[in-house]
């Protein structure tokens, strides 16, 4: 699944894939926030570990679960 993560006074984003469920990726989040924890911790799929500052989060969006077709379809 897709995650794009946008970051408070920077005109870029984080976006990678990851292979946790969406629920999985809400709950850590809503954790997180729900905690006062410091920071949001997200796996992609190649094992690289995200740590992003809760206070600097302006928005997390993520993407559906379905895999990408390849291909041409007749």
């Amino acid at each position: 699944m897709d995650i794009r993560i946008g970051i408070a006074n920077s005109p870029r984003e984080i976006s990678f894939e990851s292979s946790q469920t969406s629920s999985e990726v809400e709950k850590t989040v809503s954790t997180a926030l729900d905690s006062g924890a410091k920071f949001i911790k997200l796996t992609d799929s190649k094992s690289n570990v995200y740590l992003v500052p809760t206070e600097s989060l302006a928005y997390l969006e993520i993407g559906s679960e379905e895999s990408r077709r390849v291909g041409f379809v007749a």
